[in-house]
């Protein structure tokens, strides 16, 4: 294993010496448990184990170490919290249990096989050393299953403006969390698109932070956004540098899905104040047959200028050839605009793919 980056080794030092001093103070190991997902082989279990002075209040799907209502929490108190780094966890998972260890930034990663769960909504059950318990949602897809759904979360099913540096400080450390809003008619437009394929997964990709899971799994619930797993990632630094790359881990997560969940032909949803369109488009490229769809919001032009400071979307900007994906792309400006455009492509009407679909 290649050394360390010296940002990484700094924080690592840093955590130690915070748990040291906590642990002093009474706290001790509690478990933040996220849905997962997997197939009737396997399925991959997540965690963060953090240091928590109360026990963890159960929840339906999650369970949050000494939080407040929905309503009356800011999103900065989600980011002081100190990890468990290397905290040894045992996962039982129907007929198969096994022992882990969390990484540096206190993460459960774990996939489990041969479990013989029947496909649905079970429960792991997670054990820590100190006999703190806890379950963490897993979501077992049929085997016969074809359809499937991703999607992006801020600016797509959240009004966010997450670039903009400041706006995203805003929203995420100082603004309540439930004072956010819901784009119109995406929530609709989800559970159409399962109510159409029963049993189909639906799972949330997004370059934010692991810490901001257990909110926005109530304020997707809130919103009557279908239930489905959160694929996250971490700020600050890595072991290879000062900060990780939020278009590689979208990327990664794609292709994690389509070897693991190999059946499964997906409608991609995303907006195109990052850079969706290009991400999804390279990957209907590399895999042409795992993607039924491409479905990109399209941000105003003063969304565009509140993101990144111009009114184009960022896949019109600069000289590089726009990524063309060989299947039906739609935009529109929210969820009831995409509904209807996906409609026409995906009831088997003939849409070339070359050709973008707009409203």
């Amino acid at each position: 294993m290649a050394k360390p980056h010296a940002a990484a080794v700094l924080e690592d030092r840093w955590t130690s010496v915070k748990g040291a001093v906590l642990r002093r103070r009474g706290y001790s190991q509690r478990v933040v448990c996220f849905p997962g997902y997997g197939a009737t082989a396997h399925v991959r279990v997540l965690a963060r184990v953090v240091l928590a002075k109360k026990p963890a209040r159960s929840g339906p799907g999650v369970h949050i170490p000494n939080t407040r209502a929905l309503g009356g929490r800011r999103g900065w108190r989600s980011f002081f919290t100190t990890p468990a780094m290397n905290a040894v966890v045992t996962v039982t998972v129907g007929e198969r249990t096994v022992t882990a260890r969390t990484d540096r930034n206190g993460i459960l990663d774990l996939v489990v096989a041969d479990h013989h769960l029947p496909p649905g909504w079970h429960e792991a059950h997670l054990r820590l050393s100190n006999g703190v318990e806890a379950a963490a949602p897993v979501l077992v897809v049929s085997d016969d299953t074809t359809f499937g759904l991703v999607s992006d979360i801020d600016d797509t099913v959240i009004k966010t403006m997450l670039p903009r540096p400041l706006i995203a400080a805003w929203n995420t450390f100082v603004r309540h969390q439930g004072a956010r809003s819901a784009v119109p008619g995406m929530a609709t437009l989800y559970r159409d698109l399962l109510d159409a394929h029963p049993g189909a997964p639906v799972l949330y990709v997004s370059t934010g932070a692991w810490n901001t899971v257990p909110t926005l799994t109530e304020f997707l619930a809130d919103k009557g956004y279908p239930r489905g797993p959160l694929l996250m990632t971490d700020w600050g630094p890595t072991n290879t540098g000062w900060f990780r790359s939020g278009q590689d881990h979208k990327r990664a997560c794609l292709h994690r899905l389509a070897r693991e969940l190999p059946r499964i032909s997906w409608v991609l949803v995303g907006d195109d104040g990052q850079h969706d369109p290009t991400i999804y488009s390279e990957f209907a490229e590399q895999r042409p047959e795992k993607v039924r769809a491409i479905a990109i919001r399209r941000l105003s032009a003063t969304e565009q200028m509140l993101s990144h400071f111009t009114p184009l979307a960022t896949d019109e900007l600069g000289p590089r050839r726009r990524a063309r994906a060989p299947v039906p792309v739609c935009r529109a400006s929210d969820g009831w605009g995409l509904a209807r455009l996906l409609h026409v492509a995906l009831d088997g009407s003939p849409v070339p793919g070359d050709v973008v679909v707009e409203n």
